[in-house]
């Protein structure tokens, strides 16, 4: 089995949740080829063939925000199993971590892919928002479930 393969089909996600204003960091992502509307998102993205997941979710997080995060700072709160990635490329997994500890100012580090950056509620996400966003960021709120599936036909479950 080719692993690189594999690896390129994880996709990782940061939920930066500032206890004190019970806020999180959240990006504005602009229309693109695989989204018709501007819709808001946890930063994140693919992780590296070969990268280790905590290690690719403390990169991107600071690639889209400019927030800096160790990797033994993340903690792993939901998965999800997307039947059909952003990208129509078949099947990917969405690792979803959570920190409330980091360092740097959120900034929209990457104009021509975000509207902007900020910190929104962290009982909700501006609309409208990717659903697969939606289900972790209430699986993270409501302390479980620690996997969902988004896509899937009920007979594939």
């Amino acid at each position: 089995m080719n692993t690189s393969v594999m690896n390129s089909r994880n996709a990782v996600c940061v939920i930066v949740h500032d206890k004190d204003s019970d806020t999180i960091a959240a990006v504005h992502y602009a229309a693109r080829n695989w989204s018709p509307q501007p819709a808001w998102t946890l930063p994140g993205g693919k992780a590296e063939p070969g990268e280790a997941l905590d290690e690719a979710a403390a990169r991107e997080l600071k690639e889209e925000t400019g927030l800096l995060v160790d990797p033994a700072d993340l903690a792993l709160v939901h998965v999800v199993h997307v039947e059909q990635g952003w990208d129509q490329a078949g099947q990917l997994i969405v690792f979803v971590f959570a920190t409330d500890t980091w360092t740097g100012e959120l900034t929209n580090t990457e104009p021509d892919k975000h509207l902007t950056a900020q910190w929104v509620p962290a009982n909700h996400l501006p609309e409208p928002a990717f659903p697969t966003t939606v289900q972790a960021l209430a699986a993270y709120r409501n302390g479980g479930p620690a996997f969902s599936h988004y896509g899937w036909p009920l007979a594939a479950r």
